[in-house]
């Protein structure tokens, strides 16, 4: 099986958070720097940057889209309703969250009104493109050996638009820089899922491709 290189935005004029990079990389600095990113609009409205967690050493690396609303507030991915699904599938798994380094391909919640809630909004090509430096700089930093994309956001921004999560989702891809990855559902879509059976489907195949996650890890995830 061919190799995918994980997705590279080619270099334009706009402004992107490749500005924003700092010389010298290491998680710690790319996290302080990412609270100065300007590279697209959509730090504006929001609260502030939400950058990914998780050790250096991580074997599995798990990419989402974009904080929501409580991760905004928090400054941390992943610790609202959609995360606490996400710890049920890792522990399905036998995966340890402590062990997973968790990020979203944009790192900024983007919203829309309605009365005095703020509701996700799904992330424009153009801002995907501007946020992709610091999911790239993760992955180099990391060098994970399997990435779990949440959603089809992720699965675009990581492998490419040619990449079809209805079509392809649970299936091992080879890519680099880490040795594979595997796209799955997105947890708030799971529950975002009004028909009651479908939801039930859904989360069974979210956990279901959790575990594959993980017995790829066993069989072929390289040493820490």
């Amino acid at each position: 099986m061919p190799r995918q290189k994980v997705n590279s935005a080619s270099a334009t004029a706009e402004r992107s958070a490749a500005e924003f990079l700092p010389t010298r990389m290491t998680l710690g600095n790319l996290r302080e720097a990412s609270q100065h990113c300007r590279g697209c609009e959509l730090y504006r409205n929001a609260t502030q940057t939400v950058f990914g967690e998780g050790p250096a050493t991580a074997k599995v690396m798990i990419i989402g889209e974009v904080p929501g609303d409580q991760e905004d507030r928090e400054g941390h991915p992943f610790v609202g309703p959609a995360g606490r699904l996400l710890d049920e599938g890792l522990q399905a798994a036998g995966i340890e969250r402590s062990e997973v380094y968790v990020t979203n391909a944009v790192k900024h919640f983007k919203w829309e009104p309605r009365g005095k809630r703020r509701l996700h909004a799904k992330p424009s090509a153009r801002e995907i493109t501007a946020c992709r430096p610091w999911m790239e700089a993760e992955l180099e930093v990391i060098q994970p050996a399997i990435v779990v994309c949440l959603g089809a956001v992720a699965a675009a921004a990581t492998l490419g638009r040619a990449f079809r999560l209805t079509v392809q989702r649970g299936e091992i891809v080879e890519t680099t820089p880490a040795q594979a990855a595997l796209a799955t559902w997105h947890p708030s879509a799971v529950l975002r899922t009004p028909d009651p059976d479908a939801r039930h489907r859904k989360r069974d195949e979210f956990f279901a491709d959790l575990q594959t996650a993980g017995q790829w890890i066993v069989r072929h995830g390289r040493s820490s």
